[in-house]
């Protein structure tokens, strides 16, 4: 009997959480089969078998912690392994597991971990669907809000064909989608279920209870320990967007023939970025440990970005050294990845001040929870027209309410006011923003 200890899956990683079991008791693995999906607090790893036999004993649930070198899975290497290469054999997630992070991810292995993108974690595969034949209901596509269940390499292999995997009927062990599946599907139209199949019934007047793991337990986890660790404040300022919205305007309008289209953030992240020069200890960090304020040199403005499965933060990296034009298309693309679990790790981290933008929503003003360690986040409210005095006179401007948090361990009241302050001042002249590639 082999005993498999959770392995070192990376520096400073001393325990993960389970996240699902790919296997069961009793099934047959190859060497180098994925086994589960371990949650750190970096990202989330697919574990894999250094040997081959029977699985004979999972230790720990979904949404356990196991400490590094504590056993995770004993398996008889003198029962009848699985053939080399053969399909992992996946087992159905729980109904009600909420999906994992979904950035990129080692593999880990017996001696070193190799990088590969982690898996999703999908609900219970929907039960065959009344009316099709089988070989049919296998090819439909996951329900809505439902991520595929593959491999690394099988994710690789639909990239290559250019397939959005999430669209692929998986034929595999627990709907897990295969090469085959990708060739199908590429060779021929998905075929259309009847518009009354539905994937899940709920029992009317039950109370549902789902536990909070993976993603969404890490999410608690940040939030608890920046409200606990932080004393926030919060300060609101209101900005004319005249100008803003007028530049906006004309910039698309010149852009559209070359596919130019800015949203607000890029003029905001610009804005920050020039703040920053005469405000350095709001693009700052905290050491904890040795209690000291980090400045940072590089401004790295990190974007809270609402997905299927969860609150990613992509950063937008040098920010002062980009035109908007630039920033634009790189916000486009890093957060369409990030919706399409596409996004690399070092992508997710690294930030120095964060932006949080519920304006397309709507609301007037937030209260933002900062981002741990960084001493300032920025809430980015609705632009709407309402009524002002303008000389004396009443007119109807577009306004907008910036909210931005602070640590009040290091950042005082008189320092945040004064630096929303010049922020208002450029997004209200945002002309000198055209100019600034510093």
């Amino acid at each position: 009997m082999f005993v498999f200890p959770l392995p070192e899956i990376g520096e400073g990683v001393v325990e993960g959480e389970i996240v699902r079991w790919l296997v069961n008791v009793g099934d047959s693995v190859a060497t180098d089969q994925p086994l589960c999906e371990i949650m750190t607090d970096k990202a989330t790893v697919e574990i894999s078998s250094p040997k081959s036999g029977r699985v004979a004993k999972t230790h720990g649930n979904p949404g356990d912690v196991v400490k590094v070198h504590s056993p995770l899975v004993e398996i008889d290497v003198g029962g009848a392994a699985a053939p080399a290469h053969a399909a992992p054999a996946h087992a159905p997630a729980p109904a009600h597991a909420p999906a994992p992070a979904h950035a990129p991810a080692p593999v880990a292995a017996p001696v070193a971990p190799k990088p590969a993108v982690a898996a999703p974690v999908a609900p219970k595969p929907a039960a065959p669907v009344a009316g099709l034949p089988a070989a049919v209901a296998a090819r439909l596509p996951p329900p809505p809000g439902q991520k595929a269940i593959a491999s690394p390499a099988v994710r690789a292999y639909a990239r290559e064909q250019d397939v959005d995997i999430h669209g692929v009927g998986g034929s595999g062990k627990g709907g897990r989608v295969t090469r085959e599946d990708i060739d199908q599907h590429s060779a021929a139209p998905l075929p259309v279920a009847p518009a009354a199949v539905t994937y899940t019934r709920t029992s009317a007047g039950a109370d549902e209870h789902i536990k909070i793991i993976g993603l969404r337990r890490k999410i608690a986890e940040k939030m608890v320990q920046a409200y606990r660790t932080a004393p926030h404040f919060t300060y609101v300022d209101e900005v004319d967007c005249s100008r803003l919205v007028e530049l906006r305007t004309r910039l698309n309008q010149a852009g559209a023939a070359r596919g130019i289209k800015l949203s607000y953030l890029p003029f905001i992240m610009k804005a920050c970025a020039q703040a920053f020069r005469e405000f350095p200890t709001v693009n700052a960090v905290m050491d904890e440990e040795n209690f000291t304020l980090i400045v940072r040199k590089d401004i790295h403005i990190g974007l809270a970005t609402d997905t299927p499965a969860g609150l990613y933060v992509p950063v937008i990296k040098h920010v002062d050294q980009k035109s908007l034009a630039e920033i634009g298309a790189e916000i486009a693309d890093l957060t369409g990845r990030v919706r399409e679990n596409k996004a690399r790790v070092d992508e997710l981290t690294g930030g120095t001040f964060t932006i949080t933008s519920v304006g397309n929503i709507g609301g007037r003003f937030a209260t933002p929870i900062l981002n741990h360690p960084e001493v300032a986040i920025l809430g980015v409210n609705q632009i709407h027209d309402r009524p002002v005095a303008i000389a004396g006179k009443v007119e109807v401007r577009p306004m907008m309410y910036l909210s931005p948090s602070f640590d009040h361990r290091v950042i005082d009241g008189a320092v945040a006011a004064r630096f929303v302050g010049a922020l208002k001042a450029i997004l209200e002249n945002p002309e000198s923003l055209l100019l600034d590639l510093r």
